[in-house]
């Protein structure tokens, strides 16, 4: 497998947008085969069918996209958090400073951070990805394998004055993304979740859910870290602005989700999106984090539809627009806890129920083995 070249040897824009294109080419849908052995054997295990509900979809999931039933465990996990900052940050739509990202990338490294101590919980390595943080993050000593350098600008332009990026800086992106997932595909780990980081995410969030779902802005801008009625207010207004002018990338968002990302960003939703797409083309399972990873699922999904399939929602953000792009993606949510804080704290939280889905059917007997006659057994006997 090639590796991008990373820092000072960033690949050319020729090669970063060869690689995705490469990547979503690879991307295939669930195995049919696999997928009805799957279904058939949840029926079989000894339990009334259907009674573990939405953890038999997730197997059935995990063994299409493995292309075997059952499907290998998906452990062990890394949650990959992509950092970066947003020039819409100067149209007031939080109070939080630009700041706040390098420093929770910093708390992140140091493990101080609350998906450090759920991915602790949970058995999963967390790896940071500086991919336009526009502050300098100086690789400290002892911390390469944690913190990765695939900084593509340092944070976009505001989406309300222009294009946020440019089409070679999305490609760039996009293929940072693709090579982390590579990477940690290559070293073993099954299961691939997303976090992020970036004060003034959610305001391009809701721009992408806005043009990718045509929702009103009003309906899928959230408070983000909580901002007071009159900063939402404005949040919004900024959103019908960023959405007014960039109305052809609007319109065009079915054929050119490049060119939405271009006109939003940020860095880290289109890192997302390629991670999405390198998990899938691997046929590695990614669990999808809240808001800001729905948002890039929707860009996945406009790229290379069958990339879904790979996905499974995490949980159920607090915010608006992320129950907008669920609906949109046809996910539905495995945690439902009003959390809002995205680093992938909720695609933590359901990794275990992720990998009990693909326990169960693996490990459940089947009536046959049990030797249990299940009600189908016992009304033709009776009959």
């Amino acid at each position: 497998m090639t590796h991008l070249p990373t820092g000072s040897d960033a690949p050319s824009a020729q090669d970063a947008a060869a690689l995705v294109a490469a990547t979503v080419a690879a991307v295939r849908p669930l195995d049919p085969d696999a997928t009805r052995q799957a279904r058939e054997r949840q029926d079989r295990l000894t339990k009334p069918r259907g009674a573990l509900g939405v953890l038999e979809d997730v197997s059935v999931r995990l063994a299409g996209l493995a292309g075997v039933c059952p499907p290998p465990m998906p452990e062990p996990a890394a949650v990959a958090v992509f950092a970066a900052d947003h020039g819409v940050h100067a149209q007031g739509v939080t109070p939080w400073p630009q700041e706040v990202t390098a420093q929770m990338v910093a708390n992140f490294v140091a493990g101080g951070a609350a998906v450090n101590a759920f991915a602790a919980q949970a058995g999963a390595r967390v790896v940071v990805v500086d991919v336009g943080v526009a502050s300098p993050l100086p690789l400290a000593e002892g911390t390469e394998d944690v913190l990765l350098d695939r900084r593509v600008r340092a944070g976009t332009r505001d989406l309300t004055q222009g294009p946020a990026l440019t089409r070679d800086e999305v490609h760039a992106a996009l293929a940072a993304g693709v090579d982390v997932a590579q990477r940690l595909a290559a070293e073993g780990h099954r299961c691939l979740l997303t976090g992020d980081m970036g004060i003034a995410n959610t305001t391009a969030s809701a721009a992408l859910v806005a043009t990718f779902t045509g929702a009103p802005a009003a309906d899928v801008t959230g408070r983000g870290t909580g901002v007071d009625d009159q900063t939402w207010r404005r949040k919004v207004t900024v959103v019908e602005q960023g959405l007014a002018v960039h109305a052809d990338a609007v319109a065009a968002a079915g054929t050119d989700p490049v060119g939405v990302l271009a006109a939003f960003g940020g860095l880290e939703h289109a890192a997302i999106a390629g991670f999405v797409l390198g998990g899938a083309a691997a046929r590695v399972p990614v669990i999808l984090d809240g808001v800001i990873a729905g948002a890039a699922a929707l860009v996945v999904r406009a790229l290379a539809p069958a990339a879904i399939d790979a996905c499974v929602a995490g949980h159920r953000s607090a915010e608006p627009g992320h129950a907008v792009a669920l609906e949109a993606l046809g996910l539905r949510a495995l945690v439902d806890l009003d959390l809002r804080l995205g680093e992938g704290t909720g695609a933590v939280l359901a990794l275990p129920l992720v990998q009990a889905a693909a326990r169960a059917l693996r490990d459940m007997a089947t009536f046959d083995s049990a030797g249990v006659a299940d009600k189908g057994d016992t009304a033709t006997s009776s009959a």
